[in-house]
């Protein structure tokens, strides 16, 4: 039985890393607001070797990630989903409280909430599928974190409230589907992360392996995807050395 793997939220830097490494080894369907984010590593991937499809696609709109999912079924018939990303994040303006908008609220819920509600309702059901199927991993959906889902800085009001939710349906997730055979897994990178468009931000003075290499935080969710059903991880941090928390 073939498998493919999903991943929202396909920018530049760590769903790029992401769905590099799980190429190695599934079909990778890759989802962004525009396509401009996701084609470079589309042509990547299918240039050596792998294949990948790209789908532009609102994740808050529940018409639009409906019409995701039937034309995955087109595109790969027969195939049954090994693992699902959630990746998109909104709602990061570093202002003061009494600065901030409601619109960048409603972005952060929106996003965060609202776009992973979406997400697991279509991907739960066809992971659920998958562990009839006795895959080589166990079925798996991995959601992005971030510091702001565990700690409310100040002039971060709007990000943390989106990922303090985030992470509660993501809990609530684990606990309903592990049970079932799905692993359910949160990620909190806590820390910058290397990516291509952030070259110039300075994160703890500018050393070495100061920023999260987006690489390692693709090897961390393989790591999660393959991991025995009889030592699931629920919640994994993941920070730079020298990084203080």
């Amino acid at each position: 039985m073939p498998f493919y793997a999903i991943i929202s939220g396909a920018g530049s830097g760590t769903g790029a890393s992401v769905a590099r490494h799980f190429a190695k080894t599934y079909p990778v369907v890759l989802l962004a607001r525009t396509a401009a984010s996701y084609e470079p590593i589309v042509a990547d991937i299918n240039a050596n070797g792998g294949k990948a499809i790209g789908i532009a696609s609102d994740a808050t709109d529940l018409a639009a990630v409906q019409a995701v999912f039937e034309q995955i079924a087109k595109e790969l018939p027969g195939h049954q989903l090994a693992a699902a990303v959630y990746n998109p994040a909104a709602g990061m303006k570093y202002l003061p409280f009494l600065e901030q908008e409601l619109a960048t609220l409603d972005a952060s819920l929106a996003t965060n909430v609202r776009g992973l509600f979406l997400f697991a309702q279509k991907t739960i059901p066809l992971l659920l599928a998958a562990v009839d199927a006795k895959p080589a991993h166990p079925p798996t959906l991995i959601v992005t974190g971030a510091t702001g889902s565990i700690r409310g800085s100040a002039k971060f009001a709007t990000f943390a409230t989106g990922k303090f939710g985030q992470r509660g349906l993501t809990q609530s997730l684990s606990r309903e589907f592990g049970p079932r055979g799905v692993h359910v897994a949160y990620v909190i990178v806590d820390g910058g992360i290397d990516t291509p468009w952030g070259k110039e931000r300075v994160v703890n003075n500018g050393v070495e392996d100061g920023k999260i290499s987006p690489d390692a935080i693709a090897e961390s969710y393989w790591h999660l995807h393959t991991q025995h059903r009889s030592a699931f991880t629920q919640e994994l941090d993941l920070r730079p050395f020298v990084e203080k928390f």
